[in-house]
């Protein structure tokens, strides 16, 4: 599709300032905020425009009125993306969105998913987010404008049971009979999990974040902006099970630093939490509170020196829109912000989301000082997409280190298909599912000598009154219903006999742990164990 004209998308910034804001020939506009506000949009809500450079107001209104209107605003930024590719996809062959049939939209997910002329194909995962996009917004297209929905749609059970075999719509297309939606992907049916051991994410860590070549050297020449930043944020990630928007808001007021023990326990504040109304707690092993504190550190971290070189050039000021910090109640777990009379002003943490937290300041005697934890290289709050960037560019280097490791000269084909079948590499949420895994066989570790003799009524009982493992890790996992941790992290493990997984670990429980999954997932190709033998 390239050269040929996409769709763009765009989000309303209602944080900070706006760039034409002084200029008098768009004083008639008025506050841009405030007009915006009036017509429904919120911080984070998109905006498409089309190849001509115009808007369709019908597009965009989608995103302010209905059930989008409330709705996260990852969840509004993803159906953006995914409607705007759709609409890239209509423009190319001349037809417009109030036009569609079911035939676009079958050719839409064969061009998706299988077209060998489209270079950037995906899974059927990511289609299967497009046809919930698309139906979403047919569906309230529907009332609006009369326009009929072309995504096939599941039918109730009573009509399916109704409708013979064979049935063909004013397209041509098979009316679905059985329980699946006729344009969803078959390979949407359960989600793909893959785990990393602890070896294979600190090789993973040490060569793409820190430097390291598979040989365990570090690389000469070697740069490594950020880097202490980059590892405390992984280290994180991997060891305290929290989603990447979760870790990525924290405040440096929210950090247990003065706690001791092995698995100092910190809030997480109800606006950070995916689809959550109150807030939680959560543990941070020390090994990553270490990292932490090393980024944090006044003299040799990077997070110091970022806001010193942000002060001296005099970006904090020029921020519209902060909030300034006076105080912080750890027992109320409450933000004391200056009024505009001066007085100072309680706010609960667990209101403040994530772009908010951005916006938040305390004076000192160098200047403005922002709260937020991660800090981009100009010291302003690093916001959470730029963490894509991180892992990307950490996949990067580490397939070209492993290019690099063929003995035989390579050409640009055989380089790329190398690069293709790297066997290391990341994303973020693997490190979620890898610390549900750890915790699982842990917990596992600890229930089952006390559930020894107990029958099969006996056992029921007990979970009934106590819970069992799958609880326990909900919660390690802050899920509202054991059967989301279940049925989304660890259902490929649920066959195995946990009298096996016991026998495998040994007294050390790290080593132990490595060396369960090892077993358990010998033939799989699940788990991640990092290159052995590289050197």
């Amino acid at each position: 599709m390239d050269g040929l004209g996409r769709w763009s998308v765009d989000f309303y910034e209602m944080v900070g300032a706006v760039p034409f804001v002084a200029e008098e020939e768009f004083a008639w506009f008025g506050d841009v905020h405030e007009r915006a506000a009036r017509n429904g949009a919120r911080h984070g809500t998109p905006i498409l425009i089309a190849p001509t450079g115009y808007a369709d107001p019908r597009v965009n209104l989608f995103f302010r009125t209905g059930s989008m209107a409330g709705a996260p605003a990852r969840t509004m930024r993803r159906y953006a993306y995914s409607l705007a590719v759709w609409l890239t996809f209509l423009h190319v062959f001349g037809r417009t969105w109030d036009e569609a049939t079911a035939r676009d939209i079958e050719a839409f997910k064969d061009w998706r998913i299988t077209d060998v002329r489209n270079e950037e194909r995906v899974r059927g995962t990511s289609f299967d987010t497009d046809r919930a996009a698309l139906n979403c917004f047919y569906t309230w297209a529907k009332p609006r404008y009369g326009i009929d929905n072309p995504v096939l749609s599941l039918p109730s059970q009573s009509e399916r049971s109704r409708r013979p075999s064979g049935v063909l719509n004013e397209d041509g297309v098979p009316l679905a009979r059985n329980g699946r939606d006729p344009i969803r992907p078959a390979a949407t049916r359960r989600r793909q999990v893959k785990w990393l051991l602890r070896t294979g994410f600190e090789q993973w860590r040490n060569i793409g974040l820190r430097g390291y070549g598979f040989d365990g050297l570090r690389r000469s020449g070697w740069r490594g902006y950020n880097e202490d930043r980059d590892t405390a944020f992984v280290d994180g990630l991997y060891g305290t099970g929290l989603r990447v928007q979760e870790w990525a808001s924290i405040l440096d007021v929210e950090l247990p630093l003065s706690e001791e023990g092995r698995f100092p326990r910190a809030w997480l504040a109800a606006a950070c939490i995916k689809g959550a109304k109150e807030g939680r707690y959560y543990r941070i092993p020390r090994r990553v509170m270490g990292s932490v504190a090393s980024y944090m550190d006044e003299w040799e971290g990077s997070r110091a020196e970022v806001i010193r070189r942000a002060q001296r050039a005099g970006r904090y000021d020029r921020l519209a829109g902060v909030w300034i910090v006076t105080g912080y109640s750890p027992r109320t777990r409450e933000l004391h912000l200056e009024g505009r009379s001066g007085s100072s002003v309680p706010t609960a943490l667990d209101v403040i989301g994530p772009d908010q937290r951005r916006l938040l300041f305390r004076r000192t005697p160098n200047g403005l000082e922002p709260l937020a934890l991660w800090l981009s290289h100009d010291g302003l709050p690093k916001k959470v997409g730029g963490w894509e960037d991180t892992f990307r560019d950490a996949n990067e280097r580490i397939a070209d280190m492993w290019v690099d490791l063929a003995a035989e000269k390579l050409t640009p084909e055989q380089r790329e298909r190398r690069r293709a079948e790297c066997p290391l590499w990341a994303r973020a949420h693997m490190f979620r599912h890898s610390f549900a895994l750890r915790w699982f066989l842990v917990l596992s570790l600890v229930w089952q000598p006390h559930v020894d003799g107990f029958s099969d009524e006996q056992l029921m009982d007990l979970r009934d009154q106590f819970g069992d493992v799958w609880y326990a890790l909900s919660i390690l996992m802050g899920h509202a219903h054991p059967d989301t941790t279940r049925d989304y992290y660890l259902e490929p493990f649920t066959g195995l006999q946990v009298d096996y997984l016991m026998a495998l670990l040994d007294e050390d429980e790290q080593a132990g742990v490595d060396a369960l999954v090892r077993a358990a997932a010998a033939d799989s190709a699940l788990v991640m164990r990092g290159v052995e033998g590289a050197r």
